[in-house]
């Protein structure tokens, strides 16, 4: 997969913000995401990896020529792989809550001016998807061709078939 870089894309900034399945609101949301490959004209070919709980927005190829480790997926995502990135794009994202760079405990609360820490809000699998939705929309992606992901990724796969089935061919 070569060398990749991590994006970041934000949103949900107050008084917009996300509202988390607890009634709890949180903005901004910054969400960390790397993508593999090339959207095609009709932005048909996106599949989106989620990661597992220990995991990160990292899932291929290498950061710098002297990275030590390749993303966690590097087997699976690349030219002529099951995630084939001559056909497909290939996003992942790191989940909120998450401590690689998307919105987390870590993050500076806008409220208080310090890390939320321990007042970070309970995230559901269903706040994850929620989050992601926004990322797939800000990339002009209408409907994801698959959603794949193991352990805490396939319990996110399986919220995008609830939440939005409209936008996830399988």
């Amino acid at each position: 997969t070569g060398i990749v870089k991590t994006e970041f894309f934000t949103f949900a900034e107050p008084p917009e913000e996300m509202i988390l399945e607890s009634g709890e609101r949180l903005g901004p949301i910054t969400l960390a995401y790397e993508t593999y490959g090339t959207l095609n004209s009709e932005k048909n070919n996106a599949i989106l990896i989620e990661h597992a709980l220990s995991g990160s927005a990292h899932a291929a190829g290498r950061h710098h020529p002297d990275d030590k480790y390749p993303g966690w997926w590097d087997t699976y995502i690349g030219p002529g792989k099951p995630f084939d990135t001559d056909k497909y794009f290939v996003i992942c994202s790191n989940v909120i809550g998450g401590c690689s760079g998307s919105t987390g405990p870590a993050s500076i609360n806008p409220f208080t001016g310090r890390t939320y820490a321990l007042d970070f809000p309970m995230v559901t699998i269903k706040d994850m998807v929620n989050a992601q939705f926004h990322l797939v929309n800000y990339l002009g992606i209408k409907k994801l061709l698959a959603v794949a992901g193991g352990s805490m990724g396939g319990m996110q796969a399986l919220q995008w078939s609830v939440s939005y089935p409209h936008m996830v061919n399988s």
